[in-house]
């Protein structure tokens, strides 16, 4: 990169704190603080719940995502819509109706104290956790491809957006969230538009489609289905996404206080819903064009040499060992496949354009594909076992090509959206943090304070998640596997029991807070051995599930089980009072 690059970075960058610092007058109470005073228009709550969801991770290993694993990730968002639809009926009437401050305010009245604090806990641990990963995760990829400190760029990351967030609370959050975007969107378009620009001259859109696709990467739809049958362990097809999908977006979206704090924002139920309807509308062609670019940019690196791990840090900590010289041969195998691969692309594509027989050069690149694929297995296997890291690249492939092929300025841009869309959903989840801490915990046992002291409170307390959510990016080990996976992963871990406890209190009246509070404690102990249970040797014989499965697991196992647990108590209460 050179200084316009640099002078890109910092001028966005800084524009982005100066504006927010701009929009953090505010009234200096809770309402004010967390909420915004409850005057904020549809469009705004709108692009406050996209900027919230769609972090650095989104941006950054969603093309590597599809350059790995082709386009089935979609599928993932398939219950979305639906989920928006659910939370509109019943969550945002009866959130508004009471006037609560966090969504688990609700569970105290409607059943006590130990549900509302066990839920908010469960917030906080795995909200805490997986903002601590939204910063280590951009700032992982950034210092290996340029040889940045990471614990600087952990400070830099979480650190800056915090002089704005402390400041102007969910008013500053979701303003600021609105500019990201437009620039975050911008850029994506623009570095679309430059893969497309840089493919070969008699390669079209189409063309790149046909390659990819030929490779396995434009797969949309997938069933699950193999020959001896469904397989629940495939991660992302079209029932997990639309049936585990829809229980996590409808945890996520309605009992998440990062996401409910954002529309109870909106100046009443019919904002919050546009809000939430237009965000079920554009959620999935958002993510079907991010995982676009990653195809386009698995078709240009057809023509294109590529190193055999994308992970440039990765590369030379393995190459400063012994395994140098075995580096260098599988790199100069790789790179004589990729030369037979490019030739046999610009033959598939010349006899798709004649129309003549493709099936036998079909077969040919298919078998190179599968070759370069096996080699940069080879190398993950090498990385293993000589620096003990796992080898997964698919975090780097996009930020690797902005790097090396995007012209000055916009590599600039690129880089700057990566701070923007990171600061985007950990300013909204630092908000919801300190939102559940001081509302659900310190106003409960603490003397009752004015307005202007319990204001102060807020803001330390988002400063002092600030600083937590920073030391566990620092503490963050090596993820491995792709970014947008693990936080998802382990948001299934907690999302279903959530919402189950939530469902309960909506849906089944006569289920108390004690039946609910050990259901959920039981259900979550399940779900967590369900996946580590390969980790423990008397549990192996259970069968592998994938993390979207959890989801309905979660929040049905609740539901059910606090039935069960109350239909126990109420018999033992009559057998007690009939002695």
């Amino acid at each position: 990169m050179n200084s316009t690059d640099w002078l890109v970075i910092i001028f966005v960058l800084a524009g982005i704190i100066l504006y927010g610092l701009y929009k953090s007058r505010t009234t200096k109470n809770l309402e004010g603080y967390f909420l915004s005073n409850r005057n904020l228009p549809w469009y705004v709550v709108l692009l406050s719940i996209m900027g919230t969801q769609a972090s650095a991770i989104t941006f950054l290993s969603g093309p590597g995502q599809a350059f790995a694993d082709g386009m089935r990730f979609v599928q993932y968002y398939f219950g979305l819509p639906l989920a928006m639809v659910v939370i509109c009926i019943t969550f945002v009437p009866l959130f508004n109706r009471q006037k609560v401050f966090t969504a688990y305010e609700f569970l105290e009245t409607r059943f006590d104290n130990k549900t509302r604090s066990l839920t908010s806990f469960l917030f906080l641990l795995q909200r805490g956790v997986s903002t601590g990963i939204s910063i280590y995760a951009p700032s992982i990829i950034i210092s290996s491809l340029f040889g940045w400190d990471i614990f600087w760029t952990n400070i830099i990351m979480g650190g800056l957006l915090i002089i704005y967030t402390v400041a102007g609370g969910a008013k500053a959050v979701a303003h600021t969230q609105k500019i990201q975007l437009f620039i975050i969107f911008a850029a994506m378009g623009a570095a679309a538009y430059t893969v497309i620009n840089l493919l070969p001259d008699n390669v079209g859109i189409i063309d790149a489609l046909h390659i990819s696709g030929k490779a396995g990467r434009t797969n949309v739809i997938t069933t699950g289905m193999t020959e001896s049958g469904f397989d629940w362990n495939d991660r992302y097809n079209i029932w997990s996404g639309v049936i585990g999908g829809f229980f996590l977006a409808l945890s996520y979206f309605g009992t998440d206080q990062s996401q409910v704090g954002r529309y109870l924002t909106a100046q009443n139920n019919r904002q919050s819903r546009i809000g939430l309807l237009m965000n079920g509308l554009i959620k999935v062609p958002m993510q079907f064009g991010i995982l676009l670019i990653g195809v386009l940019v698995f078709a240009f690196y057809q023509f294109n040499p590529s190193p055999v791990s994308f992970n440039e840090g990765l590369l030379s900590e393995v190459n400063a060992t012994s395994h140098k010289d075995s580096v260098q041969l599988l790199q100069s195998r790789y790179d004589s496949a990729m030369v037979l691969k490019t030739k046999a692309a610009q033959s598939y594509l010349t006899s798709l354009h004649q129309n003549t027989e493709t099936g036998t050069i079909e077969k040919e690149l298919k078998v190179l594909n599968a070759k370069t694929d096996s080699l940069r297995n080879d190398f993950k296997r090498m990385a293993k076992a000589s620096v003990n890291k796992k080898g997964d690249d698919a975090n780097y492939v996009f930020l690797s090509f902005v790097k090396t092929y995007l012209p000055t300025g916009l590599k600039g841009l690129l880089i700057a959206i990566i701070f923007l869309a990171a600061w985007g959903s950990i300013a909204a989840a630092l908000n919801s943090l300190a939102a559940s801490t001081v509302v659900d915990f310190h106003q409960r046992f603490s003397k009752v304070n004015t307005e202007e002291k319990e204001y102060k409170i807020a803001r330390w307390y988002t400063l002092a998640w600030g600083i937590f959510c920073v030391l566990i990016a620092q503490f963050a080990g090596n993820l491995g596997q792709s970014l947008i996976e693990t936080v998802n992963i382990l948001g299934s871990l907690f999302y279903g029991v959530i919402l189950g406890i939530f469902l309960v209190g909506f849906y089944l009246k006569r289920v108390g807070g004690t039946a609910t509070f050990f259901a959920a404690l039981v259900v979550e102990i399940v779900v967590l051995l369900q996946f580590f249970h390969d980790k423990i040797s008397f549990l192996q014989w259970l069968p592998e599930v994938s993390f979207l499965w959890l989801n309905a697991i979660g929040a049905l196992g609740v539901m059910l089980l606090a039935m069960v647990v109350e239909k126990l108590l109420r018999l033992c209460h009559s057998a007690v009072n009939d002695k």
